[in-house]
């Protein structure tokens, strides 16, 4: 699995929709589909990125109701599933950077880019649940390279107008990371 496709509807109904049409429409796995915070549905597709692509492009035109984002991330950061899944193993905080989105979708993309952009560790891209709907996505590695990661993937979030915050934590007390898995 190369690639990630994700759709973020505002309507459990069409969100359920949309996670049938991908599957249906293309060889892809279902990573993660569910309600998220706020009344809104979430669907996690992988594959090959043709197979992807074709999958989230079907579902998007297909449903014209309550599509909030999507995505489709080609080549995506092997670092990338185990944040989600929140194993990540890591033991040591050295700087802390924070990516904090409006959305889903635009999170995960923040978190790919960050990570291709610096040498980073991923701590947890936490996604909606009792978060009002928001997501956020927790880093460490060198101050240099947290603040590159963090303001490679807060510009994006930037871009379409998403970001609620993002923050680096030169010297973090390690207390932290226990909050944080």
């Amino acid at each position: 699995m190369n690639s990630l496709g994700l759709i973020e509807m505002t309507s459990i109904a069409a969100g359920m929709q949309a996670a049938d049409i991908m599957l249906k429409t293309s060889n892809v796995e279902m990573i993660l589909s569910r309600t998220i915070c706020s009344g809104k549905y979430m669907t996690l597709i992988g594959g090959e990125v043709a197979a992807v692509q074709t999958a989230v492009d079907a579902a998007v035109e297909t449903i014209n109701f309550g599509v909030i984002d999507h995505f489709v991330i080609p080549n995506v950061h092997p670092d990338i599933f185990p944040a989600i899944a929140g194993h990540t193993g890591v033991q040591l905080l050295e700087s802390l950077g924070i990516i904090e989105s409006f959305s889903v979708a635009s999170l995960i993309e923040a978190a790919d880019a960050a990570v291709k952009a610096a040498s980073v560790k991923l701590i947890e891209v936490r996604l909606a649940m009792a978060l009002g709907g928001k997501a956020f996505v927790t880093m460490t590695g060198e101050v240099a390279a947290v603040t590159a990661a963090v303001e490679a993937g807060a510009a994006l979030v930037s871009e379409k107008g998403l970001l609620v915050n993002k923050v680096i934590i030169a010297q973090p007390r390690q207390e932290l990371l226990n909050e944080m898995i």
